[in-house]
């Protein structure tokens, strides 16, 4: 082949890739601002928090891949004139652009998997705990774990208890309009003791312990970190209490806790046992201690 065909080929080559990491690193801003668009155009903070839980990691995820090919189509525009023809140097060439794609997409769906759901989950507290404002414009107040539980009926309690759902109930005082929201009882995962990731997620349950009408009296969280696979089971008793037993609970003012990203708390016996429990929220961990007996769960 003369000089002219390895200078067309070498063009065209060049051109393509140039036309390949232009569409992809479009593709990738195009996906990151949709998704922010679609986020903004979201009614209320609740929906927010929603989309932003389901898609935000799935989302940059993707971003990710697209930047990952532009970058591999990036290495392959190297060497224009000196890499003109197939040959050793240019299926060498591929293979780098291959391996730094990979690596890229490969490396950013770690730190989104095991990094970022921290950041994930105090933008997911923000928009939790952000105001509410009630249908005629007034200010809503977010209620405490002891004045929400009377607009809850007993299998929402139940989920509390248990901790696998967590429900806010906020309230107009001056019109006494309501609004229920409901939330996994941790926003993304635990953090795992072992290696410090928020990525301990529930993996079984299991009733050990039933009332005399059959129904749950205490129930066995089975956990398991995703990256480290470290597990740790958590016994937690199932609330019965009806809604006339919180009608004589005087209201009391919530405490402020909207900074508090996760309550940890360590337990040791005198025999030297260790047992550690995590929650999302300062009256869960409360409520938690006021049941608490070292002695069952050891």
């Amino acid at each position: 082949m003369n000089n002219q065909d390895l200078k067309a080929f070498a063009d065209a080559w060049h051109d393509g890739m140039l036309v390949a990491v232009i569409a992809m690193a479009a593709i990738a801003i195009i996906i990151f601002l949709l998704y922010h668009l679609k986020v903004s155009l979201q009614k209320s903070q609740k929906e927010k928090h929603d989309y932003v839980n389901t898609f935000e990691i799935k989302r940059y995820k993707l971003v990710f891949v697209f930047l990952g090919l532009a970058a591999g189509f990036l290495i392959n525009m190297y060497g224009r004139d000196e890499i003109a023809w197939p040959g050793i140097a240019f299926y060498v060439r591929i293979f780098f652009g291959i391996s730094g794609a990979t690596m890229i997409i490969y490396i950013s769906s770690l730190v989104l998997d095991y990094y970022y759901p921290t950041i994930v989950n105090r933008k997911l507290r923000r928009l939790r705990f952000a105001p509410r404002t009630s249908s005629t414009g007034g200010k809503m107040k977010l209620l405490s774990e002891d004045e929400e539980d009377v607009h809850l009926n007993e299998g929402m309690q139940a989920e509390e208890s248990i901790f696998s759902i967590d429900y806010d109930v906020w309230v107009d005082q001056k019109t006494n309009e309501i609004k229920i929201e409901k939330y996994q009882g941790h926003l993304i995962s635990l953090q795992c003791n072992n290696c410090g990731f928020y990525t301990m997620r529930v993996k079984q349950e299991e009733i050990i312990e039933k009332n005399e009408d059959g129904t749950p009296k205490e129930i066995l969280k089975h956990y398991q970190c995703a990256y480290c696979k470290n597990v740790r089971a958590t016994q937690f008793n199932v609330n019965r209490k009806e809604i006339e037993d919180y009608k004589h609970i005087k209201p009391k003012p919530k405490s402020s806790s909207k900074n508090i990203e996760l309550v940890k708390i360590d337990v040791r016996s005198n025999t030297g046992s260790k047992k550690s429990f995590e929650f999302g929220t300062v009256d869960e961990a409360k409520k938690f201690l006021d049941e608490f007996d070292f002695g069952r769960i050891g």
